[in-house]
This record gives structure tokens, C-alpha cells and sequence, in this order.
């Protein structure tokens, strides 16, 4: 263990120094490797034609829409016609519905009194059942024109916005052609792939860190893909990201454990002091409000937090800010926040 470096005299004509403090605590860490990943929307689809025709209106690209708003239109004057068609034969099977259902009636009448055949009536109970068929073929046909109708308007299955356009209108579409493609940008997740040697020492709901080299965030692990490509030997992982975090897209660095966790005395990453004789923190002396500098051999990090090897304690209070200029011995003012 290294020795303190304690000064006990504050230096003279140095006013105490206001800091930041945080308290060096004992923490479960693991050392970690970086693996490539790239940030994917959760919610990404390419909305496609359900009926075939001629585009004749594609939402532009970047337009915001809500579930159920529409992206795109085909033509449906065909559809329309051959709507007006179907409701002209509902109306005329109806017709033949009511007469057949008259003529029923009056044969019945007519039979009781002997002045018709029951061959008769029985055919025309047969041509009034026929009729009644053909009635609800014939709605079934307009209810499914209706519905070719209704899905000439391509909606969005979910909140997001238009990123592409892969047809334009005036383009003849088939059903399952794609005509544009949205996302959710608010729900986002990070893939990843690791080495299989690590599949190990990761588990569902364990905080993962990300970095793309200028910021750092923290994810929770939702997926595991436990199995391994047959070239790469690489299993897949999927880290659910904030709405706020980095743009779909995103190139990453994904924090990988490489060993299982072990407990460590850590202290937040602005506790260190690196100079040329090597690293060092400051703690507060409870006794009389002065610095303490201590010679430390940093760790494994995780994200705020790093592992130090020292003369330290937990619970005992390290400057995190103000600590720059700091000299052993100094007096200290602890300012909140």
C-alpha cells in the first residue's frame, strides 16, 4: 500500500479553498472491452401497397405523422367504378329478393285453396333462397371493393417520421411493393456484437455503458442473441437508449464485461489529480477542514466511477472539484452541489 503525503500546516496567506466533494465508496466493477455498434431505431418499417395501381400522391420526406396518417395514395377510379357496379347489383338481387318473397306468399295462399301446384311452390322457394344467396354474395363483393378502396391509402402503423421515398408518384405499384419507409426516432436501441468468450458475463437488464467518444450514456441490456456466427464467432446484443440520446445511426462504443464483477474501493473520475509524479486524490481531513493528498493507482472504470488502490476508506469525503491547484495541508470549504 502506498503511503499518504500529508502536510499538516496550512500555508500562510492561503484563504481556504471552496470544493466539491463526494464520498469514495466500495463498488462492484468488472474490466470491459469496446465493441463496434451502431444506434437502430426500434420502430423502422417500409409501408407497402396493398392493392395495385398508379401513385398519385407520396408524403415528402422528413414529414412527421402520427399513427394512421396517411403517406401515399393510388389512384382508385377503377375501384370506384366497380363500386358502383357492385351497389347496382345489390339493388337489383334485392329486387328479385322482395318479388320472390311476395310470390312465396301468394303461392301459399293459393295452394291452401287448391288453385296451385306445391311443385310450383316449391320452385319458387327455391328461387327465393337462390336470390337471397346471390343478395349476400353481392354485398360481400361491395364490402370487398370498400375495403381495396380504403387501403389505397397507405397509413403509417406508427408516430414517427417519412425517411425515404422509394416510389414516386406516377409509378405504377403491385401489391407488397414498398412505397416509403418511416421510423420512430424516439424509440431507439443500440446494436451490438461481442465475442462469444463474453457471452458469459452479461445478462438481461444489466446496465451496459456507451460512448461515441465525446459523451457517455448508460443503457439497459434488453436482448441477448446467444448464438454465434458461423465466420465471426460473435454474439448479438440490443441495449435500449433514452429518447433524448444520440441520433438513429450513430456509430458507438459499447462497454463489453470481460470478467465477472468484483468489489472494488471506487471514487467518481474528477477525484483524480494526474501529474507527473503520478496519481493522486484529495480527501478532507474531518478534523480540521484541510486537504489530504494521496498517492492512488487508478483501476477499471465505470462510468463516473473508477477503482483507485490507495490508502482509502470507504465513506471517507474526496474533492472532485476544486481539487487543480489544491496544496497539501490546505484549508478546504465545502460548497453544496
Amino acid at each position: 500500500m502506498l503511503a499518504p503525503m500529508v502536510v499538516g500546516a496550512q500555508p500562510q496567506g492561503v484563504p481556504p479553498a471552496p470544493v466539491r466533494v463526494a464520498e469514495v465508496v466500495v463498488h462492484e466493477l468488472a474490466p470491459t472491452t469496446l465493441v463496434p455498434g451502431t444506434v437502430f431505431s426500434r420502430d423502422d418499417a417500409r409501408v407497402s401497397a396493398e392493392v395495385p395501381g398508379v401513385l398519385i400522391w407520396v408524403a415528402d420526406v422528413g414529414t412527421p405523422v402520427i399513427a394512421g396518417d396517411e403517406v401515399a395514395r393510388i389512384d382508385d377510379t377503377q375501384l370506384q367504378l366497380q363500386k358502383t357496379e357492385a351497389e347496382a347489383r345489390i339493388t337489383r338481387e334485392r329486387a328479385r329478393v322482395r318479388f320472390l318473397e311476395k310470390e312465396t306468399a301468394r303461392l301459399r295462399e293459393l295452394l291452401d285453396r287448391n288453385l296451385t301446384s306445391v311443385t310450383q311452390l316449391e320452385r319458387t322457394q327455391s328461387d327465393y333462397e337462390v336470390a337471397r344467396a346471390d343478395l349476400a354474395v353481392a354485398r360481400a363483393g361491395l364490402a370487398r371493393i370498400s375495403d381495396q378502396i380504403e387501403r389505397t391509402a397507405l397509413r403509417a402503423p406508427f408516430a414517427g417520421v417519412v425517411v425515404a421515398r422509394v416510389l414516386r408518384e406516377g409509378e405504377r405499384v403491385s401489391i407488397g411493393d414498398p412505397v416509403v419507409r418511416m421510423l420512430n426516432p424516439g424509440i431507439k436501441e443500440v446494436v451490438a456484437r461481442a465475442p462469444l468468450e463474453y457471452l458469459q458475463f452479461v445478462r438481461l437488464g444489466q446496465d451496459i455503458h456507451i460512448t461515441d467518444g465525446n459523451s457517455e450514456l448508460t443503457g439497459s441490456l434488453r436482448t441477448i442473441v446467444a448464438v454465434g456466427e458461423e465466420r465471426s464467432h460473435l454474439f448479438e446484443m440490443r441495449i435500449d437508449l433514452a429518447e433524448n440520446s444520440w441520433p438513429v445511426g450513430k456509430t458507438v462504443r459499447v462497454a463489453v464485461p470481460m470478467a465477472d464483477a468484483r468489489e472494488v474501493i471506487a471514487v467518481p473520475r474528477d477525484a483524480l489529480v494526474l501529474r507527473r509524479s503520478g496519481a493522486s486524490v484529495f480527501i478532507v481531513n474531518a478534523e480540521d477542514n484541510t486537504a489530504q493528498q494521496i498517492s492512488v493507482v487508478p483501476g477499471m472504470g465505470d462510468g463516473a466511477l473508477i477503482e483507485v488502490s490507495g490508502e482509502l476508506q470507504p465513506g471517507q469525503t474526496v474533492i472532485v472539484r476544486g481539487n487543480e491547484r489544491l496544496q497539501p495541508g490546505q484549508a478546504v470549504t465545502i460548497i453544496e452541489g
